[in-house]
């Protein structure tokens, strides 16, 4: 992800500005729509993002774009705060940071929970109850499967990563017995 501050200050920006989950889905729909439009199309992405076009053409093919598409209004603000500040390319990741943040602004802590299968609906609802019980607030998981993983689970929250499958434990072990 490039440059992570940033994409978590645009991200949590935008959540901070919804207000209530029918609006997110709405302008979270809008923003997910442009940037669908901006990936597929070469041409109005190096438009959008070459230091080599007059900052208000990139503004005007912007506009242009936000009005054909019938983009809301508030979704357009902030497309159109992204392009004046020239931050553009940072939208697939403010993207893919804005469920995260509009989490964090409701007070649901997200884990990213990793898994060698696909977890059952039962172990997703007591790991989800456990974590909530030792957060001590609402837990979100976001599920991810990784054939890489022998068996257990990685999680992390943030920064933070709580690796409780097979290869971290023997990782684990082989670091201990390396140090005595």
């Amino acid at each position: 992800m490039k440059n992570l501050a940033l994409v978590k200050k645009y991200a949590e920006g935008l959540a901070r500005a919804l207000g209530d989950e029918r609006e997110f889905a709405s302008v979270g729909a809008d923003v997910r729509a442009f940037l669908e439009i901006f990936l597929s199309n070469g041409d109005l992405r190096r438009a959008l993002v070459s230091p080599f076009i007059n900052a208000r053409r990139r503004e005007a093919v912007l506009a242009g774009i936000l009005s054909r598409s019938g983009t809301g209004p508030k979704a357009s603000r902030f497309l159109t705060l992204l392009q004046h500040h020239k931050r553009m390319e940072l939208l697939p990741d403010i993207v893919d940071a804005l469920p995260e943040a509009w989490s964090e602004k409701q007070g649901i802590v997200t884990y990213e929970v990793a898994s060698a299968v696909p977890l059952t609906a039962a172990q997703q609802d007591r790991l989800t109850r456990g974590l909530a019980s030792s957060e001590g607030k609402p837990v979100r998981l976001v599920l991810k499967a990784d054939p890489g993983l022998v068996g257990g689970l990685a999680l992390r929250k943030g920064h933070i990563v709580y690796d409780v499958s097979v290869e971290g434990e023997l990782a684990a072990l082989q670091e201990r017995l390396g140090r005595e």
